[in-house]
């Protein structure tokens, strides 16, 4: 197989023949690409995800393979090249966790009793169920300004509207939110 097959060209009959020897690299090494990818990087590795990574290096970098080796000795360097690179960003984020783990300590609040859950999910519904009864302009912008904590102009750049549109809406809003609200605990 030539890997020529894979170079990128304007018509679709290429293209297709591109995606074809793609498939047929695939079918033919991807069980040597997982195989190695196991014994390189240990049984807790996420083997499928190493193969996509692979495949996707592979397909990126065809131009490089010049043909001086074989295919196969051309995808176990890759292999061993992103094994090597996943397992060295392992050990770098275990370092950084390891070094400010008393910090993200610090910073975890403390786990929720079950008590505590329970009034956290009320909470939620009952919002929920009052955003729910609002026109979706209003309750579109109050979840992504006041959920999602996004700025006045985010807002506005997602909805397609003006951002002092988005103030008029985050006003009456707020207000209908809060009628909702406390019309419930009334009622």
């Amino acid at each position: 197989m030539s890997l020529r097959l894979l170079s990128p060209t304007p018509d679709s009959q290429a293209a297709k023949g591109s995606s074809d020897s793609l498939d047929e690299l695939y079918q033919e090494y991807a069980a040597d690409v997982k195989r190695w990818a196991y014994r390189l990087a240990g049984p807790g590795a996420d083997l499928e995800d190493l193969l996509h990574d692979v495949f996707v290096v592979a397909l990126r970098r065809h131009f490089t393979f010049r043909g001086q080796a074989k295919i196969r000795t051309w995808l176990f360097r890759i292999t061993s090249n992103v094994v090597r690179n996943r397992r060295r960003r392992g050990i770098m984020r275990g370092l950084l966790l390891r070094r400010h783990q008393d910090q993200m300590l610090a910073m975890t609040p403390p786990p929720a009793t079950p008590q505590e859950e329970i009034e956290r999910h009320e909470r939620r519904t009952r919002l929920y169920r009052a955003l729910d009864r609002l026109p979706e302009c209003y309750r579109t912008t109050l979840i992504l300004f006041e959920i999602e904590r996004l700025s006045g102009e985010e807002v506005a750049e997602l909805t397609g509207v003006s951002v002092d549109t988005v103030w008029v809406r985050l006003h009456r809003g707020r207000s209908r939110l809060l009628e909702h609200l406390t019309r419930e605990d009334r009622g």
